[in-house]
């Protein structure tokens, strides 16, 4: 038997809903696939910066409740370069 290589997570851009609250605080609410799939997030289990993004950019990292089953939701911000762009969404798909 030939074994599978293992490649590394890819990382899918995807559209939240979201809440902003009057303090600034942002809780997702649901995820929205490309293909237009929703799924609903039950709850925020954890809200951690994100150092892992690499590459000098900031983020933050979202544990989050769907279906019974914790995934990890990603912020990444952007620079002030942009204006109103404040950042986008991403999650990681198995390779």
């Amino acid at each position: 038997m030939i074994p599978q290589q293992h490649r590394p997570p890819t990382r899918v851009y995807v559209k939240v809903n979201s809440d902003f609250d009057s303090t600034g605080a942002v809780t997702p609410k649901a995820i929205i696939w490309s293909d237009g799939r929703i799924f609903k997030i039950d709850s925020v289990r954890d809200f951690r910066p994100a150092s892992t993004l690499g590459e000098s950019r900031r983020g933050d990292c979202y544990t989050v409740l769907i279906r019974g089953e914790e995934r990890q939701l990603f912020f990444e911000r952007t620079s002030a370069l942009f204006g109103s762009r404040l950042g986008r969404w991403w999650v990681e798909q198995p390779g």
